[in-house]
């Protein structure tokens, strides 16, 4: 994802809005993109697309004015193409200056005001551009718009190595398969009541004409049984991608991540009631029935792996909460016991305190005589100041003293 299809539509989209637009200056490539930059600028020129399987390419075309027609220009710079893979996230975007995507990486200005950009966009940054760029050459013809030489390239290979494997990863060959990926292959071996593990070759030589050469057949132990009613693989590979295209674009959208139209179009992939496993690749396959006998060994679906890891977690989780009521239980009776302790702990300290009152009380009726000793001195310190005759301890008798000698 993005496949054939999408990028298809893509370039569907770059020439409508691109009708009658008139760009300039140079292109302007984002900091962070590790692709190169695009050594093109022209004070005016227009953009094309055309699509080829996975790629797309972008026509720069200098743009002439009525006067300049039928002679060449000094100074003019050439047409350029700049070839596009969107990887996992590409998208092409028109919108103005201040709409400007966030992950636009590669931009083309109007000569209009308000100015408009048309960027590509890339979230993920697997995608790539090549200035100046061809059609890979390793790239087979596309499935949707070069059916006719696509079937042959397919039937004329089969001697090839690459259709030794089993269907299902022969199809995502782009050098025979360009524009089908992942979810198209799960939907046209689906409609063709092919299983999705048998070898390729198997599955693709009784398609040859009558009058092929056996040079470029191998003999294989296996054969597959195609029903008679079953389409024909090759065609769904056109017909199939071309439904998507039907979608208008409103089964693969990015920027709003809504994919409700595409999903509902689809028979197999990410069906629920499907069958899935890993191919030897490690890339899902959607099939139903069969595998067929080139399945992976140890292969699980991985629908059914994170189902079974679900029921595990439900049961652990239903002995944990088994484990935690009988915990909670055990705390909430120590709680108990703990409450009650310490209401009789409460009640003991209350006893001690009374105690400690009677020795307080005791203590104040000391204070009371010290109060009533302290009373009596007060009064002996008066009489004294009274001039009265103070008695002293001499030899254990007490003596008065005379108040004539004092005097």
């Amino acid at each position: 994802m993005p496949e054939g299809p999408e990028l298809h539509l893509a370039s569907l989209f770059v020439n409508r809005v691109c009708e009658g637009v008139v760009f300039t200056g140079a292109v302007e490539k984002s900091e962070v993109s590790k692709c190169p930059e695009v050594p093109f600028a022209c004070n005016t020129y227009r953009i094309s697309a055309t699509s080829r399987g996975k790629e797309v390419r972008l026509t720069l075309t200098p743009f002439k004015g009525e006067e300049g027609k039928g002679r060449a220009k000094a100074g003019v710079p050439q047409p350029m193409d700049v070839v596009f893979r969107f990887g996992m996230s590409g998208y092409f975007r028109f919108t103005t200056i201040k709409e400007l995507p966030k992950h636009a990486h590669l931009r083309f200005y109007t000569n209009e005001k308000p100015c408009q950009v048309l960027s590509y966009v890339d979230p993920r940054r697997f995608g790539s551009w090549v200035p100046n760029g061809t059609w890979q050459t390793d790239r087979g013809p596309c499935v949707m718009s070069e059916y006719q030489i696509f079937r042959d390239n397919v039937l004329s290979h089969l001697s090839d190595r690459a259709f030794d494997k089993p269907i299902c990863e022969a199809l995502l060959n782009q050098k025979y398969f360009n524009g089908i990926g992942n979810y198209l292959r799960a939907e046209i071996l689906y409609r063709s009541n092919i299983p999705p593990f048998v070898m390729a070759r198997t599955v693709l030589e009784v398609l040859q004409p009558s009058e092929q050469s056996d040079l470029d057949k191998k003999p294989t132990k296996e054969r597959v049984k195609v029903k008679s009613e079953s389409p024909d693989l090759l065609s769904l590979c056109h017909t199939v991608p071309l439904e998507v295209v039907k979608l208008g674009g409103k089964g693969y959208d990015p920027e709003k991540a809504d994919y409700s139209v595409l999903v509902a179009w689809m028979k197999c992939y990410n069906v629920e009631g499907m069958k899935s496993v890993r191919d030897h690749n490690g890339r899902t396959m959607w099939f139903k029935g069969d595998p067929g006998p080139m399945v992976p060994k140890g292969s699980k679906s991985p629908k059914a792996k994170k189902a079974k890891k679900r029921i595990k977690k439900e049961e652990d989780d239903e002995i944990d909460h088994k484990k935690v009521s009988k915990k909670k239980r055990a705390e909430t009776k120590n709680k108990k016991v703990k409450q009650e302790n310490g209401v009789k702990k409460e009640k003991e300290g209350t006893g001690k305190r009374t105690g400690r009152k009677k020795g307080r009380g005791g203590q104040n009726k000391q204070t009371v005589t010290q109060r009533g000793a302290s009373k009596r001195s007060s009064a002996g310190r008066k009489s004294t100041a009274a001039g009265a005759v103070v008695p002293r301890r001499q030899s254990g008798r007490v003596t008065r003293g005379s108040t004539k000698r004092n005097s």
